[in-house]
């Protein structure tokens, strides 16, 4: 099995200790750094080229949103290395724009330990369905402070989807599973996948969580919409 290389940014030496100590005790998962602010997080991230960096957003000097968004253009032309957002959801309400600079997902502070570890393992392989939940949560607490939607003209890209993508967009929007969806649609995972495949590709975003943040700023999806 690959060993899934990781970076911890926080400027809490504390939280960064408990992070390692929870990481370290997977085989599969080796810290290689950590760094204290976003400044320090992007020359690390240069230098020793770890699949995942765990990046808190409030730090001193370059906060966690703009490092993202550095290692992500950076990256694009090296190793793609993946961003896992730590919130603590009741403060962080600039954690959206860093979905926008190219964040793969969230992970609360809070969350157990068998959360992190799989929460990394996800977003290593290439995925971006950490705690949709989540996010669905964090978008209806700060959907207000989201761009307003035009009611006047269709919202870019939304009119080259398909009945169905629409369809799926949403229920992505809500958090949802490919399994969940494939369930309510009647329809299977692997059709589910190409929707979603499809989805990304016309609307030109990233992965999913983009695709909820993008459902709310078109206003296909709102704020307690079930």
């Amino acid at each position: 099995m690959t060993t899934v290389r990781v970076l911890l940014v926080d400027d809490q030496p504390l939280l960064r200790t408990g992070f390692r100590l929870i990481l370290e005790a997977e085989s599969e998962i080796a810290v290689v750094g950590e760094a204290g602010d976003g400044a320090a997080a992007v020359e690390m991230t240069r230098s020793l080229l770890p699949d995942v960096v765990l990046m808190d957003i409030r730090m001193p000097g370059v906060d966690g949103i703009e490092a993202t968004r550095r290692i992500i253009r950076e990256g694009a032309a090296s190793h793609d290395p993946k961003v896992l957002i730590l919130t603590t959801f009741d403060l962080d309400e600039y954690v959206i724009e860093a979905v926008r600079a190219g964040a793969s997902g969230f992970l609360l502070k809070d969350s157990p330990p068998e959360d992190l570890v799989q929460a990394i393992r996800i977003v290593a392989a290439g995925d971006a369905i950490v705690a949709p939940s989540v996010t669905r949560r964090l978008l209806d607490k700060f959907a207000t402070r989201l761009p307003a939607v035009r009611d006047q003209s269709p919202p870019p890209g939304l009119d080259t989807l398909t009945e169905r993508e629409r369809e799926v967009l949403s229920h992505v929007a809500r958090g949802q599973s490919n399994a969940e969806i494939a369930a309510e649609l009647v329809v299977s995972e692997t059709t589910v996948k190409t929707h979603v495949g499809n989805v990304l590709a016309k609307l030109g975003l990233r992965d999913r969580v983009q695709a909820v943040v993008y459902a709310y700023e078109t206003g296909l999806s709102r704020p307690g919409q079930g």
